[in-house]
């Protein structure tokens, strides 16, 4: 696959996720358009996008922005589509819960060729994509960031850490020369926009890695009703974020997984580097009654066990108390 001069970046979901990583995109010039919806979209249009990081803020206008049916609506369909103004990339922002509600757009959006890269929490989402997009290349992601909708038009940062991951799945590696040049290409302008992007070789084990962090905190969070802080100091909060990610570390050993470090003491130095006020999303959304990934997040690592034979004590109790 060739690629052009002048790539153009897709997000789909324009939240802490997507919104920091297209933000950053926008303001180094690069060609963004955000798929969002709501007070949020309607700020970023009349505003622009606003992010407060924890040592500097900015604001990028330069983008477009639409809902779903208005970003089609311009394109246009069959023979009179415009293929000028199809992406060549899309990164997959939304909620784990909400990817079978747009690949019926994602499926009309990268019909121009477009690489689908999703970034959610949520392990093994680009395998499922693919079975539902055929003819679609859809790599497997996932994106380290501490980010959310402060108020419609702004994202708060609670951390410096912004690195995408992605790549392509063992069963497509016999296409990886045909897709280098892009994901170089991808790479380097997000290392450009103040990303920090790595291309991995192994994305099965590259996305448990960040799933074994953001699964047990999301799981000690809501156990413990506890932020961020709690888990920073000596206590059982502490101990149960570590024996999570131990069990994880576990799962991935039946699974034929190795992460090569003691990714216990890895988290736990993530973990450090937050804001002590920090809750997670699965946390705020439960909080305030929203749909949230908890089955996902939580509840699979479980069934996942059972599939495997390991087993996770300390999930066992945390999804028999959730439950």
């Amino acid at each position: 696959m060739q690629t052009k001069d002048h790539i153009r970046y897709m997000v789909i979901g324009a939240g802490g996720t997507g919104g920091a990583v297209g933000s950053y995109l926008a303001r180094a010039g690069f060609d963004v358009t955000f798929i969002a919806r709501g007070k949020h979209l309607e700020a970023m249009r009349t505003k622009g996008l606003h992010v407060i990081r924890p040592q500097d803020e900015f604001t990028v206008s330069d983008f477009m922005a639409y809902t779903e049916d208005g970003f089609l609506e311009g394109v246009g369909e069959g023979d009179k589509i415009k293929q000028q103004l199809l992406p060549d990339v899309i990164f997959v922002c939304v909620k784990g819960y909400s990817v079978d509600d747009v690949i019926p757009f994602i499926n009309k959006a990268a019909s121009g060729g477009a690489v689908v890269i999703p970034i959610l929490n949520l392990y093994g989402t680009g395998k499922r994509m693919q079975e539902q997009l055929p003819g679609i290349m859809v790599t497997d992601g996932c994106i380290y960031v501490a980010s959310e909708i402060k108020s419609p038009g702004i994202i708060l940062m609670k951390g410096e850490i912004l690195r995408v991951v992605f790549g392509l799945r063992k069963e497509d590696a016999d296409k990886t020369e045909q897709y280098m040049e892009l994901f170089t290409r991808i790479h380097d302008d997000l290392t450009f926009a103040g990303i920090d992007c790595v291309v991995s070789d192994n994305i099965e084990r590259d996305a448990l890695r960040k799933f074994s962090y953001v699964s047990p905190q999301g799981a000690c969070g809501l156990y413990y009703g506890a932020m961020t802080g709690a888990m920073q100091k000596p206590g059982k909060e502490r101990d149960c974020f570590a024996g999570l990610v131990h069990e994880v570390q576990l799962l991935a050993e039946a699974m034929g997984i190795d992460f090569g470090e003691d990714i216990v003491q890895t988290n736990l130095n993530i973990l450090d580097k937050l804001e002590p006020t920090m809750t997670t999303s699965l946390q705020r959304d439960i909080a305030a009654g929203r749909s949230s990934e908890i089955e996902g997040l939580i509840f699979m690592v479980v069934k996942l066990a059972d599939e495997y034979g390991v087993q996770l004590p300390l999930y066992e109790k945390i999804v028999n108390e959730l439950k």
